[in-house]
């Protein structure tokens, strides 16, 4: 039987970013000094593929430091925690890493400099995201309000509309917060936004990369889980950028095959979370039904990399 033609675009980059390829290592490392079990306080990224690796080489995810056992060591996930958390972890004399990806670190130093200053701060992002809970828990209740659109920005109740600055979350969709930012100044003149922006570089590569192949393409796959941040944003930006259809998948076996009937370009990315066995996986599937014709749409190219922290040490 002659396969249909199709022109298949990947998207680059794609896939591992720094802060994710850091954290997973995190683990591995905690496993091979400590042995098995070594526990993980949520999961370390947001995919089934590498949380279910990681568990079936001795790693046990937990929600909440309670599940954990004073005398194992126990990692704090890629998205970052509540201060509360390690002084907890300090307060029970527990071995704790921390694998919160330093670009989420750097946001909740922007956050701790600004409360020092006496500013109240805006948080851009999702409600109930572990990085938010994160981020927000670097400083007191009532210190970091939180919108998530821009008619949030005109409910705010804030102690000084002159005191305030902003910060997001490293994982949003640069065109929408680019939306709420706008809102916020409109209202307050006077905010202070970061340095720096606080989205991340893999998060901008992996939406500029669709961005370039989505007038290409009749239809997209995104490789990447449900509760991925990222992932979802990339859904949303091949969609914006003219994308006919774009679906997120975890694996080869949850695409929908009725819905890429017709289509003759077919485009893949992965969130930043997503290991680039899954979109191999992604693609055999597509071969195996099509005469596939490989491109890539090249926006950036990415050599970052983030060491992993001292506290690796040995058990006292």
């Amino acid at each position: 039987m002659t396969r249909p033609p199709l022109t298949l675009y990947l998207a680059a980059p794609r896939g591992f970013c720094a802060g994710v390829d850091r954290a997973i290592k995190i683990v591995e490392m905690a496993l091979e000094k400590w042995g098995a079990p070594v526990y993980v306080r949520h999961e370390i990224v947001h995919n089934k593929f590498v949380v279910d690796d990681l568990r079936a080489k001795g790693a046990v995810f937990v929600e909440e430091l309670e599940e954990c056992p004073d005398d194992r060591p126990v990692i704090f996930s890629a998205h970052g925690v509540p201060k509360s958390v390690p002084a907890e972890a300090a307060r029970r004399e527990m071995l704790y890493v921390d694998a919160t990806c330093p670009l989420v670190s750097k946001v909740h130093i922007e956050a701790e400099r600004h409360h020092q200053n006496g500013l109240q701060i805006v948080m851009i992002g999702h409600a109930g995201h572990p990085e938010t809970i994160g981020t927000m828990g670097q400083l007191p209740q009532g210190e970091v309000l939180l919108v998530e659109t821009p008619e949030d920005v005109q409910d705010l109740a804030v102690r000084d509309p002159a005191r305030l600055a902003f910060v997001t979350q490293t994982t949003l969709s640069i065109d929408d917060t680019a939306d709420i930012v706008a809102a916020l100044k409109a209202r307050f003149p006077t905010i202070k936004g970061p340095h720096k922006e606080d989205i991340c570089y893999a998060t901008t590569n992996r939406q500029e990369a669709v961005k370039a192949m989505a007038p290409l393409i009749d239809a997209m796959l995104v490789v990447g889980a449900p509760n991925s941040s990222n992932s979802r944003r990339l859904v949303e930006v091949g969609s914006k950028a003219g994308c006919g259809y774009s679906q997120l998948v975890q694996r080869a076996t949850d695409i929908d095959w009725r819905a890429l009937d017709g289509a003759r370009a077919i485009g893949i990315t992965a969130g930043a979370s997503a290991p680039e066995v899954l979109v191999d996986e992604v693609i055999a599937a597509l071969k195996a039904r099509y005469d596939v014709t490989v491109e890539q749409v090249e926006t950036a190219q990415e050599n970052v990399e983030f060491k992993v922290p001292r506290v690796m040490r040995e058990p006292a």
